[in-house]
Order: C-alpha cells, then sequence, then structure tokens
C-alpha cells in the first residue's frame, strides 16, 4: 500500500473510473465483516474519504488502487467490529445481522410490472454461501481479527501476506486466526438441504402459518429448533430465543392472531428461501431458515424496523 514515488517521477492520478469501480467490492467484504449493510456503507465512505485526502502525488503513486482501497476499508471494518462488540452487548434482545434482499426479485420489475429486464449482477451483493443467516450469525461470535482474516482468505481469496498487513498480525498468526474461524463454522452448520427442498419447505410453513395449522407448524419444526427474533427494544417481540417445535408454533399462531391483516410472502433472503411479512405494504418481519433432514431448526426473525428498511424501499411486495 506503499505511496512513496521515485524523485522526479510524475505519475498522474488513477483513472477515477477505476477507484469507483472497487465500491460493489468494498461493500461485499465490508457486509460480510459487519453483518449490516448500513456499517459496510459507511465503512466504504469512510475508505474512499481516506483515499481522496490523499494528495494527488500520493495517490498517482499507488500501483494498485484496488488493493490500497481493500486494505483500508479492512482495517476499517476491523476497527468498527471492535466499537459494535460493545455497542451490542448494550442492545435491547439479541443483535441479529441485517438482512439482506435479493434485490433481482423486485429491482427487475418495471413500473408495469414487467420482469422481462435482466439485472445486472453486479448491482447486486453476491449471494452466495458466505452471505447466508447461518454462516453470519456463526461469524458474531467470532473475535474481528479471527472474522476477518477468514472472511479475505476463505471467502476472498486473499493471501495471508496481505490479510496481515489489514490484521497487523503475522502471516503465521493469521493463517492460525482463520483455521479457528473454519472450524467453528463447520462445528455451527449442519449440512445443506437441497435448493428445491428448502423453497418447498418453506413454502409449506408459510401455507401452515397463514392457516394457523399448529399440527402442521410442529411436524415441520425439528422437536429442538430455535427461533431467536431481533427488535432492538423498537417494536414488540421476544428478548430471548423461543425453543421447541410447540412453543415456536403457539407463538407464530399467536403473532397471526394480533396481527390479521399480516401479509406472508416468499422472498429470498441472503440468498436463501425466507419470508417476509408485511402489514399495509411496509416490511414487519423478515425471517430466515436453517433446514435441515427436511424440518425447519432455527428462524431467525429480523424485525429491528432500522434494519428492515431496504425491504420496503424496495417494493418487496
Amino acid at each position: 500500500m506503499s505511496t512513496s514515488i521515485e524523485p522526479g517521477l510524475d505519475r498522474s492520478e488513477p483513472d477515477l473510473s477505476v477507484v469507483v469501480g472497487e465500491r460493489r467490492h468494498l461493500l461485499n467484504v465490508g457486509y460480510r465483516l459487519l453483518g449490516s449493510l448500513a456499517e459496510a456503507e459507511d465503512a466504504v465512505q469512510e475508505t474512499y474519504a481516506r483515499w481522496y485526502a490523499l494528495s494527488p502525488r500520493q495517490r498517482g503513486a499507488v500501483d494498485s488502487p484496488g488493493a490500497w482501497l481493500t486494505t483500508v476499508a479492512g482495517r476499517v471494518c476491523l476497527d468498527m467490529l471492535g466499537s459494535a462488540r460493545v455497542r451490542r452487548e448494550r442492545y435491547v434482545g439479541t443483535w441479529l445481522p441485517e438482512p439482506l434482499p435479493d434485490r433481482a426479485e423486485w429491482s427487475s420489475v418495471r413500473a408495469d410490472g414487467d420482469r422481462s429486464e435482466p439485472v445486472d449482477p453486479a448491482d447486486r451483493i453476491t449471494l452466495d454461501e458466505s452471505v447466508n443467516m447461518a454462516f453470519l450469525v456463526v461469524l458474531e461470535s467470532m473475535t474481528p481479527a479471527e472474522r476477518v482474516a477468514f472472511i479475505l482468505h476463505d471467502v476472498f481469496r486473499y493471501p495471508f501476506a496481505e490479510v496481515a498487513e489489514i490484521v497487523g498480525r503475522s502471516p503465521a498468526a493469521c493463517r492460525q486466526l482463520a483455521s479457528s474461524a473454519r472450524r467453528r463454522v463447520r462445528a455451527a452448520q449442519p449440512p445443506a438441504a437441497p435448493v428445491a427442498g428448502r423453497a418447498a419447505l418453506v413454502r409449506n410453513f408459510k401455507e401452515a402459518w397463514e392457516a394457523r395449522n399448529i399440527k402442521a407448524l410442529v411436524d415441520l419444526l425439528d422437536p429442538d429448533a430455535t427461533m431467536t427474533a431481533d427488535g432492538g427494544g423498537l417494536v414488540g417481540t421476544v428478548l430471548r430465543p423461543v425453543e421447541g417445535s410447540r412453543l415456536i408454533a403457539q407463538y407464530l399462531i399467536h403473532i397471526a392472531d394480533k396481527a390479521p391483516g399480516l401479509t406472508l410472502l416468499e422472498r429470498t433472503v441472503n440468498g436463501q428461501p425466507g419470508l417476509v411479512a408485511q402489514n399495509a405494504g411496509v416490511t414487519a418481519t423478515v425471517a430466515a431458515f436453517e433446514l435441515a433432514d427436511g424440518r425447519v431448526t432455527r428462524i431467525w426473525a429480523v424485525r429491528n424496523p432500522e434494519k428492515l428498511r431496504p425491504w420496503t424501499e424496495e417494493g418487496a411486495s
């Protein structure tokens, strides 16, 4: 990330389009590191602020603007993760990662409702296994250094020498951090269910919930299933995880009875089949699911309105 240049060498600044073109990549990195699209955008903004704080001569001396920006973004995120831990300890209830909408499901819809126009995949965060809710929840259990080393190396394939420059540790130490993080992920994640099976199971769950069929819900839930909700103290919700298929089913029926106008929509949540609950067109809950052996094993229900703005603003109906 050096900005030194040989005496007398006059380099021009990198092309603006090259620098701005790194934004999507930086946002991808930031979201995985922070678990929040809003915080990722803040990190990217801070990264560009530091770039433009350099003199034109310093910017011209950067051999790879993309590498420079990623290094700085990684350091910014590392600092943010440290302060986020303190904030999340004071959080009302359980803090869950901000659910990420698959914009392809609605940003491609024109005013007349025609979906024929393709969406540029680069216009949305890449949806893969590294952004599903189960994966992001496991990341929350890691130290900031573990998270940064693991994400940059295992997800984005940065060599440990470059990761070490960001984390401020030796390459060998970063290798150990990533290995520790990898063990956490393997221990926490069940075998992946077939994609078609996931969608069908979530659809059956939605229909049982709409019908207030408690027996069907219990049958679709693993007996030891857990439901975790995140309201952030801004909306009413359970502050502790609900455990057991029958208690979860009873709670869901209770919610349905209290909100008769609630509309359930099948939507992709962080790359996986999920459900969105809307009231009068406003998204009230985004639910992500973990599935195993043909049943729902975990539900993460995000209700904090500050985390749901993109779901209403993008027109998720």
